[in-house]
């Protein structure tokens, strides 16, 4: 889970303000699973970026973002696939999007498969075919594209933190790859 800015305006919270939030609210993301897709439908390749970790190494990530107050689902996903693929991504989110699974992070870890030290916080995740030219953008340093043979290589799968490994297995599960 990553947030590149909490500033006051247009629904965001400040710094402070999210903090508190944190301490007494779980708090509402997306996470995607960005897919290639040939003309049948079928999952060609999987992209995964690159960011700097809470500890400073480099992890591999999905694409991830706190939905804001009185923004609609399927906003938050445009957004977040916008800030971290670029805007000639050019995703195909249905009118109404279904999540494959939900996620809870939380702060104890061990809870469920998924930490987040910040936050508790309840993630809606979604695959998501993206059709554009995607480049990595804000602080997403690199988007690799991997078929869905080598997205399950434990050592891709043990580059995630935070239990996003497990979020990428239950998506392949979910496409039947």
């Amino acid at each position: 889970m990553t947030e590149l800015t909490t500033a006051t305006s247009g629904g965001l919270l400040s710094r402070e303000e999210m903090d508190a939030a944190r301490e007494r609210l779980p708090i509402v993301y997306v996470d995607v699973v960005p897919v290639r897709v040939d003309e049948e439908g079928t999952v060609t390749s999987i992209g995964l970026l690159l960011r700097a970790g809470e500890d400073g190494q480099i992890k591999r990530a999905l694409v991830t973002g706190r939905v804001l107050y009185h923004e609609r689902i399927r906003a938050a996903l445009l957004r977040h696939i916008e800030k971290d693929l670029g805007p000639l991504a050019l995703p195909r989110i249905p009118p109404a999007p279904q999540p494959f699974t939900i996620a809870e992070y939380f702060p104890t870890p061990g809870v469920t498969p998924f930490h987040d030290p910040r936050q508790h916080a309840v993630s809606l995740a979604y695959v998501v075919p993206v059709e554009g030219d995607c480049a990595p953008q804000q602080d997403a340093l690199e988007l690799s594209w991997f078929s869905p043979i080598e997205a399950r290589d434990p050592v891709v799968l043990a580059e995630f933190e935070n239990g996003q490994s497990t979020l990428l297995l239950q998506a392949l599960a979910h496409l039947g790859v």
